[in-house]
């Protein structure tokens, strides 16, 4: 009798268990099922949130910005400065303006002696113009037998680049009197005209040295800019000074100061016969301007017809679209070592 009470009351405490487990089962369920329905209204991303708030509650969109970058912890601001920009309206906007293309013409010497030092100074530059702010396009000029090793140098840099060449033959007096150089910024201002590439024209010889903050000065030149330019001449111990006189930004005349062994300094104000090519930079555009070539008389057809003569000589005529680079003139911001003779033209 005993024995069939004590398991009668095990099997019903049993069927007790059983009972609970489904229920707590069926609780579970209907809890997920409800905590599901009423997830499937809730906003999809952040986007919709944020229109949703701004479209019932009136908040602007810079007080969503700072709403987002607490929440995120400051996931916005870090996205601004991978673009350039910063949190607020003017980052925005600086954002969505991009910065004018920044071309850089590089003429190269064929002479044999010059070829050995090309390499080197063609690795310096391009460590320089890495260091500038994006986007810029280096347009390297040369003879055509120096075109292979080049151009495994150029693919190495990480720079965006144009390898132009051409068949044309200089003597080495030609080379020494500049004019095989004037062929090749005249080949690189042809290739800039053909394809309309659009942006501030710098001319950057393989002696030249800058100053970083000279590429963001460039890139306020809406027609012609124009800045002194230290020569130094290998073999001679002194300093020619050459480039605009300013009034602020405004270009009011040209100089020219000798700085002598002796520290002595001879200047003079005359009118230099041609600017440096070193010493001014201009917007592209005024090469496929269509005025440009009704600007001479047919009796002077190489100042049109001579895209770098043509250059050269709006300078020197029409101060009014000139942009002195600094603002006064008044800082020497590229230096330009002669590896020939002290030259206006090299």
């Amino acid at each position: 009798m005993g024995s069939s009470a004590d398991h009668g009351g095990a099997g019903g405490r049993g069927k007790k268990q059983g009972s609970q487990l489904w229920k707590k089962a069926l609780l579970h369920s209907c809890l997920c099922f409800v905590m599901g329905f009423f997830t499937g209204f809730a906003p999809s991303s952040v986007s919709d949130w944020t229109s949703a708030a701004v479209s019932a509650g009136g908040v602007g969109s810079s007080h969503v910005v700072r709403a987002l970058q607490t929440a995120a912890g400051g996931a916005v601001n870090r996205s601004l400065l991978a673009h350039g920009g910063s949190v607020g309206g003017a980052g925005l906007l600086d954002a969505a303006t991009p910065r004018p293309l920044l071309v850089v013409v590089t003429t190269t010497e064929s002479a044999p002696a010059a070829s050995g030092e090309r390499a080197a100074a063609l690795t310096r530059m391009a460590h320089t113009l890495r260091l500038a702010p994006p986007p810029l396009l280096w347009v390297v000029v040369e003879a055509a037998p120096d075109v292979p090793a080049t151009a495994r140098l150029l693919r190495a840099t990480g720079l965006m680049y144009r390898h132009l060449t051409y068949k044309d033959n200089f003597t080495a007096a030609d080379a020494a009197a500049g004019k095989e150089r004037h062929h090749q910024r005249n080949v690189a201002l042809g290739h800039i005209e053909h394809h309309r590439l659009a942006g501030v024209v710098l001319f950057a010889g393989l002696g030249d040295v800058f100053d970083l903050r000279f590429f963001d000065q460039l890139r306020q030149i809406s027609a012609f800019g124009a800045w002194p330019v230290a020569t130094m001449a290998r073999g001679e111990r002194k300093v020619v000074v050459r480039g605009p006189a300013c009034s602020a930004s405004a270009v009011a005349g040209w100089f020219s100061r000798d700085y002598g062994a002796n520290g002595t300094a001879a200047a003079t104000t005359a009118r230099p016969p041609e600017v440096d090519a070193h010493g001014f930079a201009f917007n592209s555009s005024v090469l496929w301007d269509p005025e440009r070539w009704g600007r001479y008389p047919t009796s002077e057809p190489d100042k049109s017809q001579d895209s770098m003569k043509f250059v050269q000589q709006v300078v020197l005529e029409d101060f009014s679209k000139v942009k002195g680079i600094p603002s006064d003139c008044s800082e020497v911001m590229v230096w330009h070592v002669d590896s020939t003779a002290p030259s206006s033209s090299s």
